[in-house]
């Protein structure tokens, strides 16, 4: 693997040498930081912030990052940095935007389904870009708190406009029978019924379909409804200044050549078709896009044991590391960090988690592999450590950010101490 036949900073610089992400060598890091070890390369995520504001630069556009894929502070301020908004999903979320990158608060939209007053409350004073509301329920909650705390409230209604896109079930979102948005339908007269509010202004609309979708047809079309019920407002008076397209533009896990850019640039040439004669600001919340392929889980071999015909590769790291092929059956290549020669082999490669379903890959042919041997687990940079546990009472792994020839530590790893410090006996 090369960077020049691969979207990933991960590769062998020369035959014999040990992985690295970018310029730094992953066994450094290892001994540096210990075992597991989540690395991203910061280049790469500048690089996918950057394919998406060229591919848009003809329009008024805002590239919010959605929080929820990886929300460690140094890349939040990274993409901040560089011109980045966010899409949050909660009050924490919130907090760790204000925290990172306080000056981008005005470029926040806050989704999901459940929103608190308490969040809602912080939202309203820290100043958001927008709510994206859910329900109408959730529209009127919006309302008194807007009352309630003097401060106008910017919201988008998300609707929901029956476009299927092809992805795994648990992460598909834009049919009627999902629990997010609005029916299409219901949006215009939702909108006239709070047009003399005082405390909400329409400011936009939004749609979101799912995640880890690989074609552009399914964006185009469900931008292209938002923009027919844009057109019905703007008749009816009300004139919108953004469409939030949502995220969900997928990557390849299995390791073919992927072009990013022309992804990017027909995701981009899809939702442009689709938006027609609006003129106001579009809003694209890619997450995983941006930080999956930038990042691994670095893992050191325990042992490897045979039970009859089966072969158990078993790592330092577990389905609390690392839950994605758990939860989802997701596949994610894994690459020794230092190839050695010998005959490939059939294996399962799983964690100490006391779970038959704490694994990583099964019946995967995989070169040779030692107990004291490292491997990594791509494309980990998303949906990683953002969903990792202390499951078994195991500490969360440290992370490193790697840019140019230069590593630092953006979370140490956890402690005993910490995890059992907010308990009481």
């Amino acid at each position: 693997m090369t960077p020049s036949s691969s979207s990933r900073p991960f590769h062998h610089p020369q035959p014999g040498s040990a992985l690295h992400c970018g310029r730094v060598s992953l066994e450094a890091l290892v001994k540096r930081f210990g075992t597991p070890l989540y690395v991203y390369s910061a280049d790469q995520i500048v690089e996918r912030l950057g394919l998406f504001q060229q591919a848009l630069k003809g329009r008024d556009h805002l590239v919010c990052y959605a929080v929820k894929a990886n929300s460690a502070l140094a890349i939040l301020k990274l993409l901040a940095d560089r011109g980045a908004g966010f899409d949050i999903v909660s009050g924490g979320e919130l907090e760790r935007v204000l925290a990172a990158a306080p000056a981008a608060v005005g470029r926040v939209v806050f989704s999901g389904v459940g929103k608190t007053v308490a969040e809602i409350d912080l939202a309203l004073n820290a100043g958001i870009l927008e709510f994206n509301v859910e329900s109408e329920a959730e529209l009127a909650l919006l309302a008194r708190r807007a009352a309630k705390l003097k401060k106008k409230a910017r919201f988008a209604l998300r609707v929901n406009p029956d476009v299927f896109a092809e992805t795994h079930p648990y992460i598909s979102t834009g049919l009627r029978e999902h629990k997010f948005g609005i029916d299409i339908r219901q949006a215009l007269q939702i909108y006239m019924s709070v047009a003399g509010s005082r405390w909400l202004e329409a400011h936009g609309v939004s749609v979101h379909i799912g995640s880890q979708i690989r074609s552009a047809e399914p964006f185009g079309a469900a931008v292209e409804r938002v923009s027919e019920l844009v057109g019905q407002l703007r008749s009816e008076g009300i004139v919108l200044k953004a469409i939030d397209a949502g995220g969900g533009l997928g990557i390849d896990y299995h390791g073919g050549i992927f072009d990013a850019a022309a992804k990017v640039g027909e995701y981009a040439g899809a939702i442009e078709r689709a938006l027609g004669s609006f003129e106001g600001r579009l809003l694209l919340e890619p997450g995983r896009f941006l930080v999956a392929q930038a990042g691994a889980l670095v893992a050191r071999v325990l042992q490897v044991k045979r039970n009859g015909t089966k072969t158990f590769v078993i790592t330092d790291a577990a389905m609390n590391d690392l839950i994605r092929p758990a939860l989802y059956q997701a596949y994610h290549e894994i690459v020794p960090v230092r190839r050695r020669a010998g005959r490939p082999r059939v294996v399962d490669v799983v964690g100490p988690v006391c779970e038959t379903g704490d694994f990583f890959a099964r019946d995967r042919k995989l070169p040779p592999i030692e107990p004291g041997n490292l491997v990594a687990l791509l494309d980990a940079g998303a949906y990683g450590m953002a969903q990792s546990s202390n499951y078994n009472t195991r500490l969360r792994p440290a992370e490193v950010l790697v840019e140019g020839a230069k590593a630092r530590l953006i979370r140490r790893r956890e402690t005993i101490a910490d995890l059992l410090a907010p308990e009481i006996l």
